[in-house]
């Protein structure tokens, strides 16, 4: 291919696999901690132990697994095989046979860890696919308004079967949904992508630790890239593990908990043009800088909400999701830009990278969830009875905490000056 060739129904197919994507993702985080609680009958504090330590070891194992793409380079091979374990680990994770611990941690282990190589080598495929910046703009764009769909549906589909308070009805509904569509989606964009998978060079003789090293050494201004990374990563994901907190104990409207989301998701899909254009106006860097400004400035409002206060947070829905679809798109495209520069330097890590960058969401996703419910438990939060340090800390940590997180991260960010 050429440089500024890149077709319109390339984008298009690359991002729909977007949509089971965020169908095989979000299920697994919403309603399965309920379901083997509600309906399986293990403890509470069991399945918590047992879904965190998988998702550790699905965490620390996702820079290998990148690695093992670079090793194998045919990432179109890779997703479609992983596909068929994911879909078999999640049908047993969701259909248990043997209504036990053990059958939850192995068949987790399964599920989470074929969703790694399905989704790292997806993500690298940005990189593959493109020949500069903007398309790697486009393409990472699609992936993510295609993401964002496919939790707009599967948020939706519960609440249109009128079975959303039901987890286990509720997750066998999204995985017949899942057994419909992913197969298609998956073989549309294997059959008409595959053949536009470059040959690439690689260095078979390094592990992942040496090849992460050497990239901090060849590349040392990118630590900035990745600081900014995690930090903004962290600040998403305190509000996004309180989300359903605040609008329950703060604002009291849990019955609207479901229209705040699409306030947000919709806001998100409609804007997109918007930041694709913006980025190819100004930097992609200073579009995500300003993306991070505006929710700031959104969220800045939120200590001053109370009980009650729908419309104004209705807005704020509005305006934060109008910037999520920056948020997500443009630092991949950035990483994608920054495997682009390794193999210029004929150091093609694309791979580990993105699995590295996969484990530092990963990882946030992890220390939000700890630092919310450790921070909880010294206020001695309760469900039924919540006292008002409670409140106030779930303010904090839902709204104060992120901004000065997201703060931190502008700064990094203004230090990085490779980002074109």
């Amino acid at each position: 291919m050429n440089n500024n060739n890149l077709k319109s129904k390339t984008v298009f197919l690359y991002g729909i696999l977007g949509i089971p994507i965020a169908f095989l993702g979000f299920p697994l985080y919403i309603y399965l901690p309920t379901f083997y609680v509600e309906h399986i009958g293990l403890s509470v504090g069991f399945v918590g132990i047992i879904l965190l330590i998988t998702r550790l070891i699905d965490m620390i194992i996702d820079p290998f697994i990148g690695r093992f793409c670079d090793i194998y380079s045919k990432k179109f091979n890779i997703i479609f095989i992983s596909s068929i374990f994911l879909v078999f680990g999640l049908f047993f994770l969701i259909k248990p046979i043997f209504y036990s611990s053990l059958w939850l941690f192995l068949f987790s282990i399964l599920t989470y860890i074929s969703y790694s190589f399905v989704l790292i080598p997806y993500l690298s495929l940005n990189s593959i696919l493109s020949n500069n910046e903007q398309e790697n703009t486009k393409l990472a764009f699609s992936r993510e308004i295609f993401i964002i769909v496919g939790v707009l549906i599967s948020l939706l589909i519960p609440y249109i079967f009128l079975v959303s308070n039901d987890s286990k009805k509720s997750l066998e509904l999204l995985l017949y949904t899942i057994l419909i569509i992913f197969p298609i989606f998956l073989l549309l964009f294997f059959t008409k992508l595959k053949h536009l998978e470059k040959k690439e060079e690689l260095l078979r003789n390094e592990n992942f630790f040496k090849s992460l090293k050497t990239f901090f050494i060849n590349f040392p201004h990118h630590k900035k890239l990745f600081f900014a990374f995690l930090l903004n990563n962290l600040a998403n994901a305190l509000p996004a593990t309180l989300f359903l907190f605040f609008v329950k104990y703060v604002l009291v409207l849990e019955e609207k908990t479901g229209l705040f989301l699409i306030i947000y998701f919709l806001s998100a899909i409609i804007t997109f043009p918007f930041w694709i254009k913006l980025s190819t106006k100004i930097s992609k860097k200073s579009t995500w800088i300003l993306s991070i400004f505006i929710t700031i400035s959104a969220f800045s409002f939120v200590p001053f909400l109370s009980e009650g206060d729908f419309l104004y947070f209705a807005i704020i829905c509005a305006i934060t999701g109008m910037c999520l679809g920056a948020d997500m798109a443009l630092p991949s495209s950035i990483q994608a830009d920054v495997a682009n520069e390794t193999k210029q330097k004929n150091q093609d890590i694309t791979g580990m990278l993105f699995g590295f960058w996969a484990m530092i969401t990963k990882l946030s996703l992890s220390l939000a969830v700890a630092i919310s419910f450790i921070s909880l438990e010294f206020t001695n939060f309760e469900t039924q009875n919540i006292n008002q340090l409670s409140i106030l800390a779930i303010i904090f940590l839902y709204s104060i905490l992120p901004i000065l997180f997201k703060l931190l991260s502008i700064i990094f960010l203004l230090k990085y000056k490779v980002t074109k």
